[in-house]
């Protein structure tokens, strides 16, 4: 019997043909980029993309933590993993400030890079904002190979959709999540997450420092960035 309330097929035919419309503008811009259906695809996907013995950098990314690459990664045991987000089973990070800031840095020797990304447009750009700096630092320079995972709820029309996007949804959420989960009670005094609207604060712990535009690399870098785009909403 048909089932009218599933529109699974719907959705994965939507979310495929917005995602490829996306993959055509990237490829343009001298960065790799494909599709797939699920996150568990995505898995399989980015582990055939990290070789054996290459150094392995994360950004803070809950896109990276739902697909569950980095628990595969010290599970198959092939790789080092450089990674300034380990935090114990109660959402506190396991080092220091300072020495947080030093394995961050590490990073920009990494062989491979894995990170979310805030938005990313129709015509191929991706639009971030960090905190410390340390993730877009990381996306543009340094690591020989980034890879980015992204659920098609980042897709956006344009660079002002993707501000919008961000300052009203993704940063207040974000600063809401350090305040709840990772014991951080500064980031509940904001003003976004106060009122649950952004008004381009001027507080202390402003979580939005950083803003980035990627619009494709040089030609001598293609390839160096690669977008997996997955047919699921993944992240904030």
């Amino acid at each position: 019997m048909l089932d009218e309330t599933d529109i699974s097929q719907e959705k994965e035919w939507f979310y495929r043909e917005l995602a490829n419309k996306v993959i055509t503008n990237l490829k343009r811009l001298n960065i790799n980029a494909q599709y797939v259906s699920s996150r568990r695809e995505a898995l399989l996907v980015m582990l055939d993309m990290i070789p054996e013995g290459a150094i392995v950098a994360r950004g803070d990314s809950i896109s990276l933590d739902q697909i569950g690459i980095i628990p595969e990664l010290i599970k198959r045991n092939q790789n080092s993993i450089i990674d300034p987000q380990k935090r114990d089973a109660n959402g506190v990070f396991i080092a220091e400030q300072e020495e947080r800031l030093a394995i961050a840095r590490e990073a920009f020797f990494s062989d491979i890079y894995l990170t979310g990304t805030n938005a990313i447009t129709i015509d191929g750009k991706m639009v971030n904002v960090d905190g410390w700096g340390n993730r877009v630092s990381a996306m543009v320079f340094g690591p020989k190979k980034v890879i980015v995972a992204t659920g098609v709820n980042k897709i956006v029309k344009d660079v002002d959709e993707a501000y919008e996007r961000i300052s009203q949804f993704a940063a207040p959420m974000n600063a809401k999540r350090h305040s709840l989960k990772h014991h951080w009670p500064e980031f509940g005094d904001l003003p976004c997450v106060r009122t649950g609207k952004c008004v381009d604060c001027n507080h202390d712990w402003r979580i939005c420092r950083y803003t980035m535009i990627i619009a494709g690399t040089l030609p001598k870098d293609k390839g160096r960035i690669n977008v997996v785009i997955v047919g699921e909403e993944l992240g904030i």
